[in-house]
């Protein structure tokens, strides 16, 4: 009988060409760099897919530490989108997020809040009982992370349509406006002059006067 873990990757798991240039569309051509991108989604999925594997904490920090140390920040951040997703689907045990915090994911605590996001954008809820749960400072990195998430995968409507979700209000739509800056660097192909173009095309208003974001699809699927 399959375990619950591999059943979980079945069901919520992403193709490692998810997070290839190919796949998203992302602009530039310099080969390097956009290797090294593409080297830091599998890092991010390695962590995702761990997380979802098996959420105990001494199991997680273990396959974490298969990762390159110099990528491993990355593998906690799919980590902690991973354990979110398990906290906001399943309706027992939803203190994953925080026991991680707690132990194997202390040292890595920014990135694993900025993972945070990108489940809450992937299930496309507002933001303001989650966060509530998080420490009142570095819960706004989770709105970066949600961000980040609508830059990496839907960037034709959030950076080139300027659309953002309807859910965001306040202050959550400038941190929101930080991770999708951050996702200008894979969109853009760490193209230095590329990025500024991009920046340049956002209205200055652009917290404060956007065209939100309806879409009703469903959470899992990717903006077409």
């Amino acid at each position: 009988m399959p375990s619950p873990g591999w059943l979980r990757q079945r069901l919520l798991g992403l193709s490692a060409q998810e997070v290839t240039f190919a796949r998203r569309g992302f602009r530039g051509d310099e080969t390097t760099g956009r290797q090294r991108l593409e080297q830091i989604g599998h890092a991010f999925l390695h962590g995702y897919h761990a997380a979802l594997l098996d959420d105990t904490p001494e199991t997680l920090a273990h396959r974490l530490t298969e990762v390159a140390l110099e990528l491993r920040g990355f593998a906690c951040e799919g980590a902690g989108m991973g354990l979110v997703l398990l906290d906001q689907l399943l309706p027992w045990r939803q203190r994953r997020l925080h026991v991680f915090l707690h132990g194997p994911g202390a040292a890595y605590t920014y990135l694993v809040h900025v993972g945070a996001g990108w489940a809450l954008a992937l299930l496309r809820r507002r933001v303001e009982r989650p966060l509530a749960r998080l420490d009142p400072v570095l819960r706004w990195l989770a709105v970066d992370g949600y961000g980040f998430y609508h830059g990496y995968f839907h960037w034709p409507r959030a950076v080139v349509g300027h659309a953002v979700p309807r859910r965001l209000a306040g202050y959550a739509r400038r941190a929101f406006d930080q991770g999708l800056g951050r996702s200008l660097w894979f969109v853009d192909g760490a193209d230095v002059h590329r990025i500024p173009v991009s920046i340049a095309a956002f209205p200055p208003t652009f917290s404060t006067c956007l065209r939100q974001d309806n879409d009703k699809k469903s959470p899992l699927a990717p903006y077409r």
